[in-house]
């Protein structure tokens, strides 16, 4: 097995088959999973079985709640496009499961069937976020918390995603996410907008545009200028963006904890299908 850190962020592993590993090969994988935030397979022959069984050795399976499962693994969340449908799923930077109480360790993708062109996923490190972070910034974020939410992107307000979006449930949606009534339940959670990350121990920065709404004790305007010049921050962190590029057989699970992505939506009128598993994570802290 060889581990290879790539531009911006991540490392990819080669020599290995992930249907095959050793204890010992695993716990290589969970220390560059760790440390690198995102990790990468090429040439992978996986099955949904295949799939779900290497996913359960980093803990137990997050069913999701909002996306279309696969009609024989409900276990596997579709992330999927049609050729003839406009909008795509995770096309904004952001963090998957933000808006739980314990959000999610993170998500393994695996690629069925490709646009002949883009599709790539963007990912961008929050570790070297909060290290680049200019100090004014820093000072401003110690002890603080946001609030965060899924509402306004699976639930039923009438500018909801789910609403706006072709992917939705609606009268003109594809049926690609739904359940919205569910995501009107949730209670919002506040998380720390500085973590120690559960399994590095290391300082990673914890908000994101798409489920970040608002820094507690803070007015509306303060709030805003504050998210506004975090998320400028990594938008503008070239040094620590990485483009995926997919293939047949390629594989990416990402660290929810310590990175932001970003599925491009770059290939209208191609067929896009991915299978994503995303596994159950623990209260962040400080």
């Amino acid at each position: 097995m060889q581990i290879t850190a790539v531009d911006g962020l991540g490392a990819e592993i080669t020599g290995v088959d992930i249907k095959n590993l050793s204890d010992a090969e695993f716990r290589t994988i969970q220390e560059a999973f760790a440390e690198h935030g995102v990790i990468f397979f090429r040439g992978q022959d996986t099955s949904e079985d295949d799939h779900i069984a290497f996913a359960e050795r980093f803990g137990d399976i997050n069913i999701n709640r909002f996306f279309a499962a696969h009609p024989d693994y409900p276990q596997i969340a579709l992330v999927a496009k049609e050729a003839d449908q406009k909008d795509n799923i995770g096309g904004g930077w952001h963090t998957d499961h933000s808006y739980d109480h314990e959000p999610a360790l993170g998500s393994v993708l695996v690629a069925r069937e490709l646009p002949q062109s883009g599709g790539d996923t963007m990912f961008a490190s929050m570790y070297k976020a909060y290290e680049t972070l200019p100090d004014a910034l820093k000072e401003k974020v110690e002890g603080r918390s946001a609030l965060h939410s899924g509402k306004h992107i699976f639930g039923e307000g009438p500018d909801s995603y789910y609403n706006t979006s072709d992917a939705g449930s609606h009268d003109d949606g594809t049926n690609r996410i739904g359940n919205s009534d569910a995501a009107e339940k949730l209670t919002d959670p506040e998380h720390p907008i500085v973590i120690k990350h559960p399994l590095s121990g290391k300082k990673a920065l914890y908000v994101n545009p798409a489920f970040t709404r608002e820094v507690v004790g803070m007015d509306k305007v303060e709030s805003d200028e504050l998210l506004s010049d975090l998320f400028t921050h990594v938008f503008t962190g070239h040094g620590f963006h990485h483009r995926f590029k997919w293939e047949p057989g390629s594989i990416a699970m990402w660290d929810n904890r310590s990175t932001w992505h970003w599925a491009l939506n770059d290939y209208q009128g191609q067929r896009r299908i991915m299978h994503r598993i995303t596994i159950e994570g623990c209260p962040l802290e400080a």
